[in-house]
């Protein structure tokens, strides 16, 4: 395609709707663009870069023998409430009702789907061990939506989910992924730590974050 014909372009000036530089960067070379607060539209060649970033880490996960699949956006709100985790999310969840008044959420993470799933196969312990995978949209009701593509309202998320017979395979998978989520960001070249964290709302024995590092945290 001829550099003229395609749906590429740059601005001059800053953005004044934009509080961080990479933000302003992104939209100013027409990667991205904001459609309301906390919430981008991906251009040609946002999404160009969008895509080499998802195979990557898709090449990763396949390598560790995950299984990708993908699960809806739109779910149940009882699903939540059962897990006991609807409580836990509070306003950060998209609420809506359908016609018939049944309450639905716009999935901020997908933990208990993928248990559902893997529910529905597994008849006993030599059903595991397996990955489960995917690049999916999350919705999260940001109260103060900021930093460009930083703390946004949706976003695309890969999460993955590991189901084993023992806590011992539960160790190789959590390596495995360790490894996966190293290689991936080694393999783009970005600066980051390992830093312990905060399990919080999501649950769990550990939590370890692949922080980038930047000036505004």
């Amino acid at each position: 395609m001829k550099l003229k014909n395609s749906f590429f372009y740059t601005l001059r000036e800053n953005v004044k709707d934009e509080d961080s530089g990479s933000g302003n960067l992104l939209v100013r070379s027409g990667m991205i663009k904001k459609s309301s607060s906390g919430v981008y539209m991906y251009m040609p060649m946002g999404y160009k870069v969008l895509k080499k970033i998802e195979a990557i880490i898709r090449d990763e996960m396949d390598k560790t023998g995950a299984q990708e699949l993908l699960m809806p956006s739109l779910i149940p709100e009882d699903i939540y409430i059962q897990s006991g985790r609807r409580e836990g999310f509070g306003n950060s969840m998209f609420a809506l009702k359908d016609r018939f008044q049944k309450p639905f959420v716009l999935g901020p993470t997908h933990e208990e789907l993928f248990v559902i799933a893997a529910a529905s196969r597994v008849r006993s312990y030599k059903d595991f061990p397996f990955n489960l995978y995917q690049f999916q949209t999350k919705f999260r009701d940001e109260p103060r939506p900021r930093f460009g593509l930083i703390r946004v309202r949706e976003f695309i998320m890969k999460d993955a989910y590991s189901f084993d017979a023992d806590l011992a395979g539960l160790d190789v998978a959590y390596q495995k992924m360790f490894d996966a989520y190293k290689n991936s960001f080694d393999r783009m070249g970005l600066d980051y730590k390992i830093v312990t964290a905060d399990t919080g709302v999501m649950g769990g024995l550990l939590s370890e974050e692949f922080q980038a590092v930047t000036d505004i945290g």
